[in-house]
């Protein structure tokens, strides 16, 4: 029994093998005994051989991915749509897509991330000596200097003293911010929790709550293609949601389509919630009037997932050139910590 989520780039790796086997004939069981075949010791193959030894005791792919616990749940209930509806060849490799593409952007976040945390953690450790060594050998000196040179640079003891442990509160919360999302990174697990930061964080909340809307929506296509009455779709499909906002609103459109007083269809629940954009809520009813609602559905979660890769993209870029302006400040502000006593000396002289 597995004890961890696989990586995102491993269940990208065992969704596309096993839909490359199905398209060849390869009954399910033996494509995955196939993908641990020679394999060396890893938990990637702990993992196929838990999902084998489950599938030739007679369990659906589903049931036996699930078992192991290194599945997500999103990937074990688009695989459990797949095997509903007909469409698991279709459903492993949408997953294969979806897992490729969300660990190029953890590992881009991770790089980008890492980097900066090592600079503000050098930058810790020289702020921290200045603050606790430099600051008081000039208080000190001070302290020893008496008459009018003192008059005229006092003041500014305390001022140099402000700055520098304001500088190092600043640089050691970003700091601790930085290594929390570096290490959170590394694992599925802390991946989940990221994504679960990243929907309260300003710059990343429409790209999250994008991101939620293109699972639902790649879910209820599937659910729509197998002939699920629309109500009991919506429902199913919402479980595959962990976004509390979009689950709220899809918790509502449910509500109104099954209401007895005004039942509602799947396009106005939709759009009356406010579960898609009003131009993709209006593809959506285009598509269902022309019987088509599956493959609308399938389309409009690309969209959804393009959109949110872009502003996660857009983000990442940003957060370098930001960290390397803070540092930069937190360096002027060191300095300039460092240098006031030495101005009121040279005013006091002067």
């Amino acid at each position: 029994m597995a004890k961890k989520l696989l990586e995102s780039s491993a269940v990208s790796a065992f969704c596309d093998s096993i839909a490359t086997m199905l398209s060849a004939g390869i009954q399910t069981e033996e494509a995955v005994y196939m993908l641990a075949e020679k394999r060396e010791q890893s938990h990637f193959k702990t993992v196929c051989d838990g999902v084998y030894a489950k599938l030739i005791h007679g369990a659906g792919l589903a049931t036996a991915m699930e078992s192991t616990g290194a599945f997500p749940e999103y990937a074990v209930e688009m695989v459990r749509i797949g095997e509903a509806s007909g469409r698991i060849e279709r459903a492993l490799r949408s997953l294969g897509r979806h897992y490729d593409s969300e660990g190029r952007i953890f590992n881009k976040l991770r790089n980008a991330v890492v980097y900066p945390a090592a600079l503000l953690c050098i930058m810790s450790c020289i702020l921290i000596f200045t603050v606790a060594f430099i600051l008081p050998t000039f208080t000190d000196a001070y302290s020893n200097i008496s008459g009018s040179l003192t008059s005229g640079s006092f003041s500014m003891i305390g001022a140099s003293a402000v700055i520098g442990w304001i500088a190092l509160v600043v640089v050691l919360v970003a700091t601790a911010s930085a290594l929390a999302v570096a290490v959170l990174a590394r694992t599925e697990t802390g991946r989940i929790r990221v994504i679960k930061m990243f929907e309260k964080f300003p710059l990343t909340r429409d790209a999250m709550y994008q991101l939620a809307v293109s699972r639902f929506a790649s879910a209820l296509s599937a659910f729509v293609a197998s002939g699920v009455q629309d109500g009991i779709a919506v429902e199913r499909a919402a479980a595959a949601v962990d976004h509390d906002e979009l689950s709220a609103k899809l918790q509502r459109a449910h509500q109104s389509m099954v209401s007895l007083d005004n039942p509602r269809s799947l396009g106005q629940a939709i759009n009356e919630n406010n579960v898609f954009e009003p131009i993709y809520g209006r593809m959506l009813t285009v598509g269902i009037h022309s019987g088509s609602a599956d493959e609308v559905l399938g389309q409009l979660a690309g969209i959804f997932f393009d959109d949110a890769i872009s502003q996660l993209d857009a983000v990442v870029d940003n957060v370098e050139p930001v960290l390397a302006g803070f540092l930069t400040v937190a360096v002027g502000a060191t300095l300039i910590a460092v240098m006031l006593p030495l101005i009121g000396i040279m005013g006091s002289i002067a």
